[in-house]
């Protein structure tokens, strides 16, 4: 299954979906007293390596945060999927669940069939990484067809720090057409 691929700079869909603890979150906006977010799309219980990439999330919240960026994970998964396995990341950021096959595909992520994972009972996303300002524009992308390909957080919350500060007046990167 394929899907069209968001633009860098392109305008970031607003989906809303159910968060763990209750009510909905909107993906594309970040809680009071942040600007911008980071949303990281996974692949759901089912993965240990979502488990092991969750939790390096968690260990670069407090740099992220103190950016203005507010982070919410997102998978396919259930409910009691998701909360089986926050269980093992105890993560201190909003998670996402019950992403529908039309939301992947309009985030331009890669879905896979239940035969591509173990303990799988629905198509699922694969790992996806967006960052999006103040604006609603997408500042970086970063999508996969695997699970073991994914950006370095560290990495990820410098390159924000650098784009929020010496380079924040200029064009968003692979916007040249």
């Amino acid at each position: 299954m394929t899907s069209r691929k968001l633009a860098a700079g392109s305008v970031f869909p607003a989906i809303s979906l159910p968060v763990l603890g209750g009510g909905r979150r909107d993906i594309s906006r970040p809680r009071e007293g942040f600007d911008w977010m980071l949303v990281i799309v996974y692949r759901g219980r089912h993965c240990p390596l979502c488990t092991t990439y969750l939790r390096e999330l968690d260990a670069t919240l407090s740099d992220l945060n103190a950016l203005g960026v507010d982070v919410i994970a997102v998978s396919a998964d259930n409910e009691a999927r998701a909360i089986a396995q926050m269980e093992e990341v105890s993560p201190h950021f909003d998670v996402a669940y019950g992403l529908t096959v039309p939301q992947m595909q309009e985030l331009g992520l890669y879905v896979s069939s239940p035969r591509n994972g173990m303990d799988v009972e629905a198509p699922f996303a694969e790992p996806g990484l967006f960052v999006v300002d103040e604006t609603g524009a997408l500042q970086i992308t970063d999508i996969s067809n695997v699970p073991f390909s994914r950006p370095d957080l560290k990495w990820i919350a410098k390159g924000i720090g650098f784009r929020r500060g010496p380079m924040k007046d200029a064009p968003i990167n692979g916007t040249f057409a």
